[in-house]
């Protein structure tokens, strides 16, 4: 009987699942493991194996020795049926006294890869023809072959899905890990923020405590120093107050000195500055009946009020002028001159010709478009000089005319006079640079309606004025439907006389001499001090000169000029204070804070003329034709 060999090739993949999951097991390590599977088949098996495994699989000691084999064990009748029929055929492999075969041939083949790779091949060295016992067992163990590659692949199939889902719970378990640990570590970086918030917030809250407690100290420091300063002011103060009253006690002294000096003098020309007085009250009341009769022809009514009052001071008593004597002089020669040019007017017929009537309105159109710029001064300037130079008008009249209509600008006085007074006083100076006789007839049209322009300044006194009215007339009060007009009215026309005054006296022109420069301009405030009392209108004419020439007289006298100043501080000023007059209040605080903050070295507003023309600077014709109507036989004494 030949022997039975059975070739088992297991494929490596069935299906796509892998039969060894170990492809690098050692031998021995396949033989255990081949063991375990035998075992648990032999346990799960439905049917009664009828071989039972005599020895365990063991490497052969031969190197030519590699196959597995086993042993079955059949009945006693089944092996003499078995014999009798496979006596000839079975090869000798089986034993037949011992009731036991072994199938040495049988092996498992590992290269087999097709799709059946689980499938057992069989390799027999039998006959072509088997018995019924031999296809038995063939079938047995190829049933048993395929049951067991069955299991395998469930087993490997179970472990392929347990292996998914330990993967599938290790991924679950990386991925909350790192959810975990992102969660943290952004937890970490709000920690971080939260914490170097915290820092900053009391980095801040500390510097701000320090700022703060460096600026108390500076703040206590200044305040240090300013105490400090304080004190040594008042001390200073103190001692200059000391050092004052000494030197007042000292000009007091020479003072009373004086004044008994002065007081024999003064008794000695009483009489006859009286009868000097006397004698220009006269020649003046001469002078002005002569003016009221020829200029007056229209308004006998006006004349004879003023020849009234002229009458009544011709016989007036006592000084009721004081006035220098040179300014007198000065006076009168103006007065002379303004008469003579007007009796030649008079003698002319200007009042009744109307061409010159025509000529009137367009000196007086140039002079009301004069604005503060170069181009427009100069253009005016040379318009009026060739209306003045014309032939077909004769000068005199030109003259007279230019000088009304210049002095006019003062009555009613608005912004733009502020603004451009200045450039009045510039073109006042080109024009009589070319026409001399024009200055002097300016002067004495402005000494008309301006006493404080001389200056002079007239005493009430019952005996030469009956009326208070008569004496505000004579001072220039303006007289409207019978009533005199008010305080703050005059005050207000007599300081734009005393602006426009001082504009014309400071006023420097380049190739131009002014005939009425500043050397009259510090002339005047010398006798105004030495001869004018103190009182609203010669304050009010002061501080007016003051803001006009001041920064010009300081440029050209310099320490004369503050001296002059101190001098109003200290005796015109306390003479105004201690006249006890509330009105008098705001023109000491002017003048007194004109002196002590140096606005005499800041130039002007207006002083420089400007190059180009601003528009809101332009103040059309129309709206100041009422307020340049002046009138020549307005204001008289």
């Amino acid at each position: 009987m030949g022997a039975v060999k059975l070739q088992l090739p297991l494929p490596k993949n069935v299906d796509g699942v892998t039969l060894d999951p170990n492809p690098d097991w050692s031998f021995d390590a396949l033989l255990v493991e081949l063991n375990s599977i035998e075992k648990k088949l032999n346990g799960s098996s439905k049917f009664p194996i009828p071989f039972t495994k005599a020895e365990s699989r063991e490497l052969s000691a031969s190197k030519n020795n590699s196959r597995r084999g086993f042993i079955m064990q059949v009945s006693d009748d089944d092996m003499e049926d078995l014999e009798r029929d496979t006596k000839d055929e079975v090869g000798d492999h089986f034993v037949m006294g011992g009731k036991r075969f072994a199938c040495d041939e049988i092996y498992l083949s590992d290269s087999d890869h097709s799709e059946e790779g689980l499938g057992i091949e069989l390799q027999h060295d039998l006959m072509d023809k088997v018995g019924l016992v031999k296809s038995a067992l063939s079938e047995l163990a190829h049933e048993h072959q395929l049951t067991i590659a069955e299991e395998m692949r469930d087993q490997l199939s179970s472990l392929e899905a347990e292996l998914m889902d330990e993967n599938e719970k290790l991924a679950s378990t990386l991925e909350r890990v790192e959810r975990n640990i992102e969660a943290q570590r952004e937890m970490n970086r709000k920690f971080d923020m939260q914490y170097q918030r915290k820092i900053a917030e009391a980095l801040d809250d500390h510097l701000t405590a320090v700022q703060r407690d460096h600026e108390h100290r500076s703040q206590i420091e200044e305040r240090r120093i300013r105490d400090d300063a304080a004190r040594e002011e008042a001390k200073r103060k103190e001692k200059a107050l000391h050092e004052e009253k000494a030197r007042q006690e000292m000009i007091r002294a020479e003072a009373k000195v004086q004044a008994r000096l002065e007081a024999e003098r003064v008794e000695k020309e009483k009489a006859a500055a009286l009868e000097a007085e006397r004698k220009v009250a006269k020649e003046t009341a001469a002078a002005v009946e002569k003016k009221a009769s020829e200029s007056l022809m229209n308004a006998p009514s006006e004349a004879n009020k003023v020849l009234k009052e002229v009458t009544s001071h011709k016989h007036s008593v006592g000084n009721t002028i004081r006035v220098s004597e040179n300014a007198q002089k000065l006076e009168e020669k103006r007065l002379k001159i303004y008469n003579e040019i007007a009796s030649q007017n008079e003698a002319l017929g200007s009042c009744s010709n109307k061409a010159y009537r025509k000529y009137e309105m367009e000196i007086a159109r140039r002079i009301r478009t004069i604005t503060g710029t170069k181009e427009n001064v100069r253009v005016k300037a040379d318009e009026l000089i060739k209306l003045i130079s014309d032939s077909t008008c004769p000068q005199s009249i030109s003259i007279a005319m230019f000088a009304q209509k210049v002095v006019s600008l003062c009555v009613n006085p608005t912004g733009s006079f502020n603004s451009a007074v200045y450039a009045y006083g510039r073109v006042i100076v080109l024009v009589t640079s070319k026409v001399p006789l024009a200055m002097d007839v300016l002067i004495g049209e402005l000494n008309k309606v301006c006493i404080y322009a001389v200056p002079k300044y007239i005493i009430y006194s019952e005996a030469a004025f009956q009326t208070k009215e008569a004496y505000y007339k004579a001072i220039g009060y303006a007289e409207e439907d019978g009533k005199i007009e008010s305080t703050d009215s005059y005050v207000d026309r007599l300081s734009a006389y005393m602006k426009l005054y001082g504009a014309l006296v400071q006023t420097e022109v380049e190739g131009c001499q002014n005939l009425h420069g500043l050397r009259e301009g510090w002339a005047w405030i010398a006798r105004f001090l030495n001869v004018l009392p103190a009182n609203l209108y010669t304050a009010a004419a002061l501080q007016a000169f003051l803001e006009m020439a001041g920064f010009a007289l300081h440029k050209r006298y310099k320490t004369q000029f503050r001296k002059m100043l101190d001098i109003i501080a200290k005796d015109f000023l306390t003479a105004l204070k201690d006249r006890g007059d509330a009105k008098l209040n705001k023109v000491i605080v002017n003048i007194r804070n004109y002196i002590e903050s140096n606005q005499f070295l800041k130039e002007p507003e207006g002083w420089r003329l400007r190059s180009n023309l601003e528009s809101h600077n332009f103040t059309p014709e129309s709206d100041h034709q009422q307020q340049y109507g002046y009138q020549q036989n307005r204001y008289y004494r």
